[in-house]
């Protein structure tokens, strides 16, 4: 694991994201040689080719952050990582003692309440069944914050509401941002397709893998957490008949593409859980691009952005010189491309 580490000035973690969605930074790196340019992000369709594909998860974050209180009227907090079955989810809960099963938790002015089933392995995950009338989307729209990253060392506004959220997501279900495809704007999209690229949907529900710390000392040890994906017929077609380049914009994309991928590099429609975890040496079938953002030390993302890069040591190099440049780090920050 310390072969993924290193060293990040706080003050590099973006604590809010760029003015204009596409006017943060893109460092552009190629993987044949290293080279590495600066752009701004709009500059993407410079870097773009007619006959490519740019794959994008149109996942959306649901407000699964809650902030209530217990019966004895001391404060909790749940964070919704995933349903179980029907009302029954896995949260993450703080404080623990507040949070043992038979306990309730009131949220809302008592719109919505959640039963403690029990807990789940030794990360503080509970099993929670949720009560409310309505329909819950609605119900966490009015009573639930966006679950912005413990990194971003701030409460959330209302801004976040909209900026921690891509334009074109349509399929509720994620609990944190696919945060490469936060760059993006309809009208640089509506450029995108102008220019001859093809754009296409994938779903992948982000959830507790995203969370999750490598706690191990050997990469190999470490196992990810499933999380949903749905491939639809249309956007294999579209990725099958590509002329150019299958572009990924974000690991998520990529960690689903490569779950469907067969050894000839074709796309295969369908849905499911994945589990696949990417570490150098790992051969892609079917990426051929990636757009991604600044990813945390010792992180499983890092892992997969080295292996894409054929070299950590590439990587490495990409970021220092991100540093030097001001680049801004994680969630809110700037992106690269790799290609």
């Amino acid at each position: 694991m310390s072969d993924f580490d290193y060293q990040l000035p706080p003050e590099r973690i973006a604590g809010y994201p760029s003015e204009m969605r596409d006017a943060s930074c893109l460092l552009e790196l190629r993987r044949s040689s290293g080279e590495i340019r600066h752009h701004r992000f709009r500059d993407i369709l410079t870097l773009l080719e007619p006959g490519d594909v740019l794959a994008l998860n149109d996942t959306r974050v649901i407000p699964a952050r809650l902030i209530g209180h217990a019966p004895t009227g001391g404060r909790v907090e749940l964070l919704l990582l995933e349903p179980v079955e029907g009302d029954l989810w896995r949260a993450i809960g703080k404080p623990g003692r507040r949070l043992r099963p038979g306990d309730v938790a009131h949220f809302g002015e008592d719109k919505l309440r959640a039963h403690v089933r029990g807990s789940e392995g030794d990360e503080g995950i509970r099993l929670v069944e949720l009560e409310y009338e309505g329909d819950l989307l609605v119900v966490l729209d009015d009573v639930g914050l966006p679950p912005l990253p413990p990194y971003i060392d701030r409460e959330p506004e209302p801004t976040d509401r909209e900026r921690y959220q891509t334009v074109y997501a349509r399929e509720p279900g994620a609990v944190a941002a696919p945060t490469a495809g936060l760059h993006f704007t309809e009208e640089l999209l509506d450029e995108v397709r102008r220019l001859g690229v093809g754009v296409g949907y994938v779903t992948l529900h982000v959830g507790l893998g995203t969370f999750r710390p490598v706690r191990t000392e050997f990469v190999t040890e470490h196992r990810m957490h499933a999380e949903f994906y749905r491939v639809s017929p249309e956007f294999a077609a579209l990725a099958n008949q590509r002329r150019g380049r299958l572009v990924a914009v974000g690991t998520t994309v990529c960690r689903t593409l490569e779950s469907v991928a067969d050894e000839q590099g074709r796309i295969e429609p369908g849905s499911g859980h994945t589990e696949i975890f990417i570490y150098p040496g790992y051969r892609f079938r079917a990426v051929e691009a990636m757009v991604t953002n600044f990813h945390l030390p010792r992180s499983t993302l890092l892992m997969m952005v080295s292996a894409f890069c054929g070299s950590r040591e590439m990587l490495m190099r990409a970021y220092e010189e991100a540093l030097e440049h001001g680049y801004r780090f994680y969630s809110y920050g700037d992106a690269m491309m790799i290609h």
